[in-house]
C-alpha cells in the first residue's frame, strides 16, 4: 500500500482498534400471541385459551419496553409527550399518552411491595438523616421528606411539614438518632419522643458567619470567636487518620468544650443570644456524633439526596395526583437507593417488571438481602 507520505510496510506491531457503539435500525421487537378460541355447546359460548401472565398482565408494552418507559419518566424527568416522540423518532413505535400512563401506573404498583418494606425497616434505623423540601400538586403546598439510612434512603409526600410526620413514620418508639437541620419539627419530636438528635454543623456555621457580618461590633467578635472554635473542631475532625482513636477523642473532646464555652459568652445582642440559647438548651445535640458510631457531624447526605427531588420539582412541575404522588415516591426510592446500592436503576425496574408480571415475589433493593 502506498501512501502520501512515501512508501510504507506492514509493521508486527499491533492495530489500532476503535469499537464504536451504535443502535440497530429497529430496536423493537413485536411479539404476536394468539389464543386459541374454543367453542363449548353447553354454554354455547366461546373460550380462548389463556396467555402466559406476562402478556396478560402486560397487555400492549413488555417488560422491557415498560422498565425503559419508566426509567425515562422517573430517572430522566421526561414528560409523556417526550416519552412519546423518543418511542415515534427513535424506536419507531407509537404508543399513545394515555397508555403509557398505564405503564406507569403498573410499575407504580409493581413498585409497591419494595417501598413498603423500606418503609417498615426506617423505625429499627440506629441513624437516620432526614430532611424536607416543598412539593406542588395542583396548586397546593405538600413537602417531601427524605429519609436517608446507611443502605437505603426513602422519599414520603406529606401535606405536613410538622413532627407529625415523624411520629407517623418512626413512631413513639423509635431508638435510633436524627441527624437533621434545627427546624422546629425535629426539636418538637425529640421533646415529645425523647428522641436523640445531631442538628448539622454546616448549618450552625452558616448561622454563626451570619453573626459575623452584622454591624454591631460586639455581635461580629461574638461570632468570630465561635467560627474560630467550629474551624478547631472540623480541623480535628479532618486529621483523625493521624492521630489514634484515644487521641482523637482527647482532642475533639477539648475542642467541643472550647467551643461551648464561647458560644455562651454571649454579648447583649438579640441573634448572639439566641445562638448562645441554642447552645444551653441543646448543645449536646449538635455533638452526637463523638459518641454515636455511624453519625454525620452534619445533614448533608440527606440534602445530597433530596437535590434529584428539587431538579425533578422545577422540571416537571410536581404532581396532580395521588397516583402521580405515589409513583414519586417509589421512583425516587428505587432511584436514590439504587445509587447507593451500586445497582443499576433500569435492571432493577425490569426484574421488578417482570416479577410483578410474572406474580413472582420481587427483587430487593437491599446488597445484603438475598
Amino acid at each position: 500500500m502506498r501512501w502520501p507520505w512515501g512508501k510504507v510496510k506492514r509493521a508486527r506491531a499491533a492495530a489500532r482498534v476503535v469499537q464504536q457503539a451504535e443502535i440497530v435500525e429497529s430496536p423493537i421487537r413485536i411479539d404476536e400471541h394468539r389464543g386459541l378460541a374454543y367453542y363449548c355447546g353447553r354454554c354455547e359460548k366461546l373460550h380462548y385459551a389463556p396467555l402466559p401472565p406476562e402478556v396478560e398482565k402486560g397487555g400492549l408494552v413488555g417488560t422491557r419496553l415498560t422498565a425503559l418507559v419508566a426509567y425515562l419518566k422517573g430517572g430522566c424527568h421526561a414528560s409523556f409527550s417526550t416519552i412519546r416522540k423518543f418511542l415515534r423518532d427513535v424506536m419507531k413505535i407509537t404508543i399513545s399518552r394515555g397508555q403509557l400512563a398505564k405503564v406507569i401506573h403498573k410499575v407504580s404498583r409493581a413498585l409497591q411491595g419494595v417501598y413498603d418494606d423500606l418503609l417498615h425497616r426506617l423505625p429499627t434505623e440506629a441513624c437516620l438523616n432526614v430532611d424536607e423540601t416543598g412539593h406542588k400538586e395542583n396548586k397546593k403546598r405538600l413537602w417531601t421528606w427524605c429519609f436517608r439510612a446507611e443502605l437505603y434512603t426513602l422519599f414520603k409526600i406529606d401535606p405536613s411539614r410538622g413532627s407529625k410526620v415523624l411520629l407517623e413514620v418512626l413512631g413513639e418508639e423509635f431508638n435510633g438518632v436524627l441527624g437533621c437541620d434545627y427546624f422546629s419539627a425535629y426539636r418538637k419530636y425529640m421533646k415529645d419522643i425523647g428522641v436523640q438528635l445531631q442538628f448539622c454543623l454546616a448549618h450552625l456555621i452558616r448561622d454563626v458567619k451570619f453573626l459575623t457580618t452584622l454591624p454591631e461590633r460586639a455581635a461580629r467578635r461574638y461570632g468570630e470567636r465561635v467560627l474560630d472554635g467550629l474551624r478547631r473542631l472540623f480541623d480535628v475532625i479532618h486529621r483523625r487518620e493521624t492521630m489514634t482513636e484515644v487521641g482523637f477523642h482527647r482532642v475533639l473532646e477539648q475542642a467541643r468544650r472550647d467551643l461551648i464555652a464561647a458560644a455562651l459568652l454571649a454579648p447583649k445582642h438579640r441573634q448572639a443570644q439566641n445562638l448562645a440559647e441554642r447552645f444551653r438548651l441543646h448543645g449536646e445535640s449538635y455533638f452526637r456524633f463523638i459518641t454515636t458510631p455511624g453519625i454525620d457531624p452534619t445533614n448533608n447526605l440527606a440534602e445530597q439526596a433530596i437535590r434529584f427531588v428539587v431538579i425533578d420539582r422545577r422540571i416537571t412541575q410536581g404532581t396532580r395526583s395521588e397516583a402521580g404522588r405515589q409513583w414519586c415516591e417509589r421512583i425516587w426510592t428505587v432511584m436514590a437507593t439504587c445509587a447507593q446500592q451500586g445497582q443499576s436503576v433500569f435492571d432493577f425496574l425490569e426484574r421488578t417488571v417482570h416479577a410483578y408480571f410474572t406474580g413472582q415475589p420481587g427483587p430487593s433493593l437491599l446488597a445484603a438481602d438475598p
